[in-house]
């Protein structure tokens, strides 16, 4: 049974439910396209883990989470844990979330808009890399954008 669509969410395509059960297997075992990471959550009603694939953006040290759907499961997930795990393999990073605002957004919603995978979601978009600022920001709440601070260990998503 599915859930009912949220307003301010875009369905992602059927095909992509189907991509993402082979790249979360990929990924767990430390394959599949390196710009990858699987996001893992606690689910905001039963606590289980929920995980999906993901394209974060990552500068340096900092790392953000921009949702090309809207304001899907995870998203709702995440604003009511506050916190995330990124992993890829062996490799596992815990986060702190922090939502960010329209006019926050606008940067790392444009560096993912410049970024060679969102060839795949550009049109979940009204806006490109190229747009106003100003633009860009009207477009951002369709678009949920996190900033990811690290956090201890101990906060880490148990994976069941």
């Amino acid at each position: 049974m599915s859930a009912a669509p949220v307003a301010g969410a875009k369905r992602p395509p059927r095909i992509l439910a189907r991509a993402n059960r082979g790249l979360t297997r990929a990924l767990d075992r430390g394959r599949g396209p390196t710009f990858l990471r699987l996001l893992t959550v606690p689910g905001r009603v039963s606590g289980e883990p929920r995980t999906t694939p993901i394209v974060p953006v990552v500068d340096g040290d900092r790392v953000w989470l921009v949702s090309a759907y809207g304001d899907v499961a995870w998203v709702r997930n995440l604003r009511a844990a506050g916190r995330v795990e990124l992993r890829r393999g062996e490799d596992r990073r815990s986060y702190r979330a922090r939502e960010l605002d329209a006019h926050e957004a606008v940067p790392v919603l444009r560096t993912y808009l410049s970024m060679r995978t969102a060839l795949f979601v550009r049109r979940r978009f009204g806006v490109t890399p190229d747009s106003t600022d100003e633009a860009i920001a009207a477009d951002a709440p369709a678009h949920p954008t996190f900033e990811l601070v690290p956090a201890p260990d101990d906060d880490i998503p148990e994976e069941s």
